[in-house]
This record gives C-alpha cells, sequence and structure tokens, in this order.
C-alpha cells in the first residue's frame, strides 16, 4: 500500500518526464514505462541502484538539464525520506560527476553506533 508521500513522489517523477518532454524535446519513453508499470519509487531506485547512469541521465545531461534527472528529484527534502543514506549519496555523487551547477544538499553521515 502506497503512503501519501509516495503517491506524490509517482506525480513528481511523472512532472519531471512532462518537463523534459516539453521543455528539452526529450521524450523518455522507457522512464515513463518503467514509471507506470512499476511506480515512481521503484522506479527511482531501479535507477539510483543502477551501476551506470542512465541513456535519459545521458540525453538530459547533454542537453544541460540534469534538474529534471530522478538524481535531482530525489535530492529535493520532500522525497528525501523515502532514500536511504547510500541512494542519497549516489545521486550527490552522479550529479557532482556530471558537473551539475544546481543545489545540491550536503547529505549527512548517518551515526554509527558506539561499540561498547
Amino acid at each position: 500500500m502506497s503512503t501519501d508521500l509516495e503517491n506524490r513522489f509517482n506525480d513528481a517523477m511523472l512532472d519531471i518526464y512532462k518537463r523534459a518532454k516539453r521543455e528539452t524535446r526529450y521524450n523518455a519513453r522507457i522512464f515513463l514505462g518503467m514509471v507506470v508499470d512499476r511506480g515512481g519509487l521503484s522506479t527511482a531506485r531501479y535507477l539510483l541502484n543502477a551501476t551506470t547512469v542512465s541513456d535519459g541521465y545521458r540525453a538530459l545531461w547533454q542537453r544541460g538539464r540534469l534538474d529534471l534527472t530522478v538524481e535531482a528529484l530525489v535530492l529535493e527534502p520532500e522525497w528525501q525520506p523515502l532514500f536511504s543514506l547510500t541512494e542519497l549519496k549516489i545521486a550527490v555523487d552522479r550529479l557532482q560527476q556530471y558537473g551539475y551547477t544546481g543545489s545540491i544538499p550536503t547529505i549527512a553521515q548517518q551515526p554509527t553506533a558506539t561499540p561498547i
């Protein structure tokens, strides 16, 4: 069962698809199919945990629009609770690697347990 936050995230994923199509003329058909079939959260996790960036990520990078990537979306404060620290760090690292000039939050280290 999806939470309200997950449902709103799904809508946000569909929105970045629509914006990419409208603003950059990039039709991310495969991305749209994944969101429709798997849901936004599952799609985002799948893409974040892939060993390489997606073709869509590269296409948006070539258009100078990394702000429309899943990586940029998941780092928005509203969506961060849906993702693990590892997933958030992957998003930060990818954006930095590709020279993203937008705001990238600092992802704090989760506290580790003190040995007894």
